[in-house]
């Protein structure tokens, strides 16, 4: 029998932790094995209990959610899914976790009843299976601090990179973009995150990456030195006409089980690009992007996917890679200098096998 995943909460509201408790407890195959008010309890809980998951609040007295998880990365890396509220505060400090190496994060509804609450307890249980599934021993590769080479052709407006990713993107996204060159090729990037969370996600980094990074609006060109995020509740697409590429912003349902989602920003690069674009495949759970990575590179494009070496979740890379839509995997820390390669090389047919 497949042993039960043992959670810890810790929530400095007494209502909080007895209302998630219940609502854990009662999930199949998860095991509350004990909470806490704030991070000088809970270490003495995790320390007694070794645990499979924490949920910790971003906001607790005594010490705060962020530079306890500092601790538990340095210390004793332990899964955390991190609980906060839907403040501009709260986004802020729940995007910095995700960089610490906080697995995932769910927003805390307005008030603790209703239809609110449950739907957050839903999302949290969903999320703590994952984040008992993650590879935190081999989960923080850096690329080299200094940014790469400008590509040659990174301005030539005929070519671009797109990137997917889901559960440990955050992460990878930004040690991706550091080392991104200021007037780096034109990229457009679909993260599984809530709507509260991109508008943070785009200005941190925008603030600590070279290239200028910004939130997809309806109609926004596609210019060298500029990064394209898509809103966190409508799909992103790029189309191409007489001025060249640019985005557009899409309602419509979810597909492979998301909004937005990776597989409709590939199968639109893929339609309107070809060959004359980069897939990047990142860590994530489940199988967004393999389908719209596939029809990618059956359209001529460059395909790279992250190694599960370095992967949190190797859902989505694999999914891909199983498909046939990698040409390419490797760790993350010799994707950024790949994908620029790969966009000098486009047009000169250059393959490497996997």
């Amino acid at each position: 029998m497949t042993r039960s995943i043992r959670v810890v909460i810790v929530d400095d509201s007494s209502l909080m932790r007895e209302m998630l408790k219940a609502v854990i407890s009662d999930e199949p195959g998860i095991e509350v094995v004990g909470v806490a008010r704030d991070p000088y309890e809970a270490r003495d809980v995790i320390k007694r209990t070794n645990p499979d998951v924490v949920t910790l609040d971003v906001e607790m007295p005594r010490m705060d959610g962020l530079s306890f998880l500092e601790k538990i990365m340095t210390l004793r890396p332990t899964p955390v899914v991190m609980v906060s509220s839907l403040t501009q505060e709260g986004s802020e400090a729940t995007i910095r976790a995700l960089e610490i190496g906080a697995v995932d994060c769910v927003a805390k509804p307005d008030g603790s009843e209703g239809h609110g609450f449950e739907a957050m307890a839903h999302e949290l249980v969903g999320k703590i299976r994952i984040a008992a599934t993650a590879r935190l021993s081999m989960r923080r590769p850096k690329p080299a601090a200094s940014p790469l080479q400008t590509p040659r052709r990174a301005g030539s407006g005929t070519r671009f990179i797109a990137i997917g990713a889901s559960t440990g993107g955050v992460e990878r996204i930004r040690d991706v973009l550091a080392v991104m060159p200021a007037d780096c090729p034109p990229i457009v990037i679909t993260q599984h995150m809530g709507p509260s969370y991109v508008p943070s996600f785009a200005a941190r980094l925008d603030r600590i990456s070279p290239p200028s990074v910004e939130v997809a609006t309806q109609g926004a060109r596609l210019v060298q030195g500029t990064v394209y995020i898509a809103p966190g509740d409508r799909h992103l697409v790029v189309i191409r006409d007489a001025q060249g590429y640019s985005c557009h912003i899409q309602d419509g349902p979810a597909v492979s089980g998301h909004r937005p989602s990776v597989d409709v920003l590939f199968s639109s690069v893929a339609k309107a690009a070809g060959a004359n674009a980069v897939g990047v495949i990142l860590s994530g759970m489940g199988r967004d992007g393999a389908s719209g990575m596939l029809a990618m590179r059956d359209a001529g494009a460059y395909t790279i996917g992250e190694q599960e070496s370095s992967c949190v979740v190797y859902g989505m890379p694999r999914a891909a890679r199983e498909a046939g839509a990698v040409a390419v995997e490797l760790p993350l820390a010799q994707i950024p200098a790949e994908m620029l390669r790969a966009f000098d090389a486009i047009g000169e047919h250059r393959t490497r096998a996997n």
